[in-house]
């Protein structure tokens, strides 16, 4: 006769009931973020939709921003979010990765915990002290080189001929250079406070990826007689550039979100990028600015449409990000 099936311990039984319950609760902490995302979406579409019916496609490719005529075009917006953003990152990015370099593999345990730290704590500045310190410290003397530049009797027909393109709404690429004489406010002042501001997120994670690659690479790599350079460049950093790209992104989506800093330095003009050094806006700064005074429905309307093409405008960042990331990680790292 075959033996009668033996019934679970109790304490199996309650293993398996506390693992289900877990995984409910799990399940519905990971829906929540689920439904926020959603809700934020069908939000800022439901209120955005009135100026998007109005003004279709022209809402994003309009120069064009007069709330006083009822006519929204966030084209200038879109273009200063993107130039002020990717040159940010262009100018802090060599800088975080040699910064994260040397705390990692060049300085004594001494010096790089001080450095690090160091670098950590930019990101914990509040955005209003960067832009107090961007308006009193960095503009005066960006203001001062502006003046004298203006003031070299060399530089008046570059002046001249830009000025005149300025006004008939065009530029060229020597005029992107020249001065407009926006006191050191503008375009360039919101790249130098953001450049600061987003170098300590790549710096921080380039420099953990960077002291979690495999200590036997870069013996191996001196068993072959490898300089350190040659084992940093072939070694180090191609086995960590999917964690330092990440750290890149992360700070990416920092320069395209900055609010306070960027709108008290840039100038606030909603006209098309003329110069590196005129004043210019993004679109966070617009809706900083322009959403607690928006009284008409259509104006009010644009500005949370403004925010609807920041919020896209991240998370097709953040899904390119994981593309290139999952293309640009070794083969057995996951």
């Amino acid at each position: 006769m075959s033996e009668p099936a033996r019934r679970p311990p109790a304490r199996a039984a309650l293993s398996s009931g506390s693992d289900r319950v877990f995984q409910i609760l799990i399940l519905g902490l990971a829906s929540v973020i689920v439904l926020v995302f959603v809700l934020s979406v069908y939000q800022l579409g439901r209120e955005a939709w009135p100026a998007l019916r109005t003004f279709g496609w022209h809402f994003f490719t309009g120069r064009t921003w007069n709330p006083v005529g009822g006519t929204f075009g966030a084209a200038s917006m879109i273009a200063g979010t993107l130039v002020t953003s990717l040159a940010a990152l262009v100018i802090s990015v060599p800088l975080a990765v040699a910064s994260a370099l040397f705390v990692a593999e060049y300085a004594p345990k001494w010096l790089a915990n001080p450095v690090g730290y160091l670098i950590e704590l930019l990101a914990a500045v509040p955005s209003v002290v960067y832009g107090l310190w961007a308006l009193f410290v960095i503009a005066p003397v960006l203001g001062r080189w502006q003046t004298a530049y203006f003031l070299d009797p060399t530089n008046l027909p570059t002046i001249t001929r830009c000025n005149n393109l300025w006004a008939e709404g065009q530029t060229s690429l020597q005029c992107f250079f020249v001065p407009t004489g926006a006191g050191g406010r503008g375009l360039a002042l919101a790249v130098i406070i953001l450049t600061v501001m987003i170098l300590p997120y790549t710096a921080s994670v380039a420099r953990d990826v960077i002291r979690l690659v495999p200590q036997d690479q870069r013996e191996a790599m001196y068993a072959l007689g490898a300089t350190k350079w040659e084992v940093i460049s072939r070694a180090v950093l191609p086995y960590a550039r999917a964690g330092i790209l990440g750290g890149v992104i992360l700070a990416l989506g920092r320069a395209l979100g900055e609010t306070l800093a960027v709108a008290m330095v840039i100038g606030d003009s909603q006209e098309m990028i003329r110069s590196l050094w005129g004043n210019a806006s993004t679109l966070a700064s617009v809706i900083a600015n322009q959403f607690g005074d928006a009284q008409e429905a259509l104006h009010r309307s644009s500005v949370v449409a403004l925010g609807l093409s920041l919020f896209v405008l991240s998370v097709a960042v953040n899904f390119a990000a994981r593309w290139i990331i999952a293309r640009l990680t070794p083969k057995g790292i996951q």
